[in-house]
């Protein structure tokens, strides 16, 4: 997890890195786009927008006349179906035709100011427009977009206008035809109609079917059904006036003489019964009186009970009469119901016998006169119900905002702020994608990165970018504390050891190497160390111009034996440092440091001088430097940051192993610090530290030590 997260954090650097090094390229192509965008939008012509809101209805009636109830069922597809109808040819051709925009823009978009043809009028109209639905209304805007603010809002207020027309229209035509339609088919429907009641009315004759009232109106009935129905009804009134009577009797059947006595009052409405009934009452009172007056066996008492028992007898017969009656008033009753019964069963039977011979076929061909008829009718109502609402106004389309020509400093296009937004945003990524195309295509050497896992060497230092001689730019130099830490790891990569000879090689011409090489040098000899300067570059000697001192002998003059080596060595102005020039190269130079007179001159100075460098051409295509890299303790490959592919330094790694050279390590050269943060912290940390006196004695008692312990190994 943690190596992922660093991986995360190095490449981002990385990206940045690239953008801060290539931010001349960014800031170029973007100030280049901004400028281009600029002069794009104040060339560009103003264009104004004016703006038509309506309102979109399905079709309705402005007064319901027959009160439809119904409501109306929503269609999702009605108002994005309406956006292009309002955008349509047929409203747009109306819309050129009214305001003639075929001579008018033909006047300013033809070369002779002849009309436009209709076909490139209607594609400038309809670029022209946009139509939009406010969001959960059923309001569309018509927004027109034109240089002239009055021509944008004619056009919109023309377009909604042409629209509604077309809805009233469109509607006016649908109703009509369907008018027509349904007057042929009413047309249609009455020769049927009348062909219908011309059968049924031959049937009727033929079959002999007997009406009573107009049967295709509702009211009529045939006969036999009227005889039938009046069976039933007798039939039924019968036989409740039976069970009535059943009834009646069952109850005085079952009662004794003298319930039936007490109940016949209530039963039946018989006088003489009950003149029976209030003498018996009388006598049984007087009878009672006269027994508290007399015996039993008076002659007056046996007279009133002889006509008190005449009367019991008298009654109890006319009782029985009375259930005798009552039976046979029922019997009767009955019979009565069995005789409509066998009546109303034949009258069936006869009418079913009638029904399936006669009167099925005529119902049959009786309902057909009446289906036709309903739906004669049906279409005479429908016909007269839309032939009122044709003439009822409707209102599809309200205009809810007329459009006004703006004014003249509201114009929609060009967005000044936008676009020149725009540009920087499209400025900055064209900047970013080419600086990183052509980081992608720089194989240089960026990073020490690049150079630890491509040349296989550590870097021993890295040098800010502008460094001239530090003999120039005096002892106070910020960058002298670069080669400091250059001379401090040289000391290190030898285990801690100080001195021996070295020289500084570089893949390609003007990487710094003979900057390098003197101003290292010109540190050793500050921090008190004996330090000689060999000019072996014999081509293109450069350390006498940094001294300020004559070329005429030196190096080549000691090899060729002309002059001896103390007088080729010079003293400069910097104390500790000494000099040898490289000389004037002779026309039969080839071969000059191969000589056993070089390998023993690298000798000799190395017992004369705590350091000794050697200057020398860049190493791939000149055998001089191969010589010098094979002869001296150590050889330090510099790299310009960012000049040569990396194939050139790898070139120059491969030819030190090949002539068996000690490749002591890299020096990054030339780096603008401030530009790539990636080496930032050395330009941070170095200033402060360069400047502090404490960090000075520390260094000088560090060259001391050196020096002390480089004598004690002598």
């Amino acid at each position: 997890m943690d190596s992922s997260h660093d991986n995360q954090s190095l490449h981002f650097l990385d990206y940045w890195r690239v953008i801060r090094s290539r931010k001349e390229i960014i800031l170029a192509v973007t100030i280049l786009v901004v400028i281009t965008g600029a002069a794009y939008t104040f060339t560009m012509p103003k264009v104004y927008m004016a703006e038509t809101r309506i309102e979109v209805h399905q079709d309705s009636l402005d007064i319901e006349v027959f009160n439809r109830t119904a409501m109306p069922t929503y269609n999702p597809f009605f108002l994005r179906t309406e956006f292009e109808i309002i955008q349509s040819k047929p409203i747009l051709y109306e819309v050129i035709r009214n305001l003639n925009l075929r001579e008018a823009w033909g006047k300013t978009m033809t070369s002779d100011g002849s009309p436009l043809r209709m076909e490139d009028t209607y594609i400038v109209l309809s670029r022209s427009i946009r139509v939009e639905q406010y969001r959960d209304t059923s309001l569309i805007a018509i927004r027109v977009f034109r240089p002239d603010p009055k021509e944008a809002a004619d056009i919109a207020n023309q377009i909604a206008s042409v629209y509604l027309e077309h809805r009233l229209a469109q509607k006016h035509r649908e109703i009509t035809r369907g008018l027509e339609a349904l007057q042929n088919e009413l047309q249609k429907q009455k020769i049927i109609l009348d062909q219908a009641e011309e059968r049924l009315e031959v049937m009727r004759k033929d079959l002999g079917v007997a009406l009573i009232g107009s049967r295709l109106q509702g009211g009529g009935m045939q006969s036999d059904k009227v005889r039938l129905q009046q069976l039933e009804a007798d039939r039924g009134q019968a036989r409740v006036d039976m069970l009535v009577r059943k009834a009646r009797y069952d109850q005085l059947a079952e009662l004794d003489d003298e319930a039936l006595l007490f109940a016949s009052n209530y039963i039946v409405n018989d006088q003489a019964l009950a003149n029976l009934r209030r003498q018996l009452m009388d006598v049984e009172v007087n009878l009672r009186h006269m027994l508290e007056t007399y015996g039993k066996n008076h002659p007056e008492v046996l007279r009133v009970v002889a006509a008190r028992d005449e009367l019991r007898k008298q009654i109890s017969d006319t009782l029985a009469g009375l259930k005798q009656g009552l039976r046979a008033d029922y019997e009767v009753a009955l019979a009565k119901v069995n005789a409509i019964e066998e009546e109303l069963r034949l009258v069936r039977e006869a009418d079913i016998a009638s029904e399936r011979e006669r009167f099925l076929p005529f119902e049959k061909a009786e309902r057909e006169v009446r289906l036709q008829r309903d739906i004669f009718q049906s279409l005479q109502a429908r016909i007269a119900q839309e032939g009122i609402e044709l003439q009822v106004p409707r209102t599809p389309v309200d205009i809810v905002d007329p459009a006004e020509a703006p004014r003249q400093d509201r114009y929609v296009s060009p967005k000044i702020a936008l676009n020149i937004f725009l540009s920087l945003i499209i400025g900055l990524g064209a900047g970013i994608g080419l600086a990183y195309f052509i980081e992608y295509l720089d194989t240089s050497v960026k990073t020490v990165d690049d150079v630890e896992k491509n040349l296989g060497l550590s870097v021993l230092g890295v040098i800010p970018q502008k460094v001239r001689p530090l003999i120039e730019e005096g002892p106070d130099s910020p960058h002298t504390e670069a080669y400091r830490v250059l001379r401090t790891n040289l000391q290190f990569t030898n285990k801690g050891m100080m001195g021996g000879s070295y020289t500084a090689v570089s893949g390609g011409v003007g990487e710094g190497k003979s900057t390098t090489l003197f101003n290292l040098a010109y540190v050793c000899a500050q921090l008190g160390d004996k330090v000689l300067i060999v000019d072996s570059d014999l081509r293109r000697p450069v350390q006498h111009t940094f001294l300020g001192m004559s070329n005429n002998f030196g190096l080549t003059n000691v090899l060729l034996k002309d002059v001896p080596l103390e007088e080729a060595i010079k003293a400069t102005s910097v104390p500790n440092l000494h000099f040898m020039p490289s000389g004037k190269l002779p026309r039969s130079s080839v071969g000059l440091l191969e000589t056993q007179r070089m390998r023993e001159l690298v000798k000799n100075l190395k017992t004369r001088y705590d350091f000794v460098f050697f200057d020398s051409p860049p190493i791939v295509g000149v055998s001089d430097a191969s010589i010098l890299a094979s002869e001296v303790d150590g050889v330090l490959l510099v790299v310009q940051y960012r000049k040569y592919p990396r194939a050139i330094s790898e070139r120059a790694r491969r030819i030190l192993d090949n002539v068996g050279a000690n490749a002591l390590g890299v020096v990054l050269n030339n780096i603008n610090i401030m530009r790539d943060d990636y080496y930032y912290y050395y330009h941070s940390y170095y200033s402060p530290y360069e400047q502090s006196e404490e960090s000075m004695e520390q260094a000088d008692q560090l060259a001391d030590a050196g020096a002390a312990k480089k004598k004690d190994s002598f």
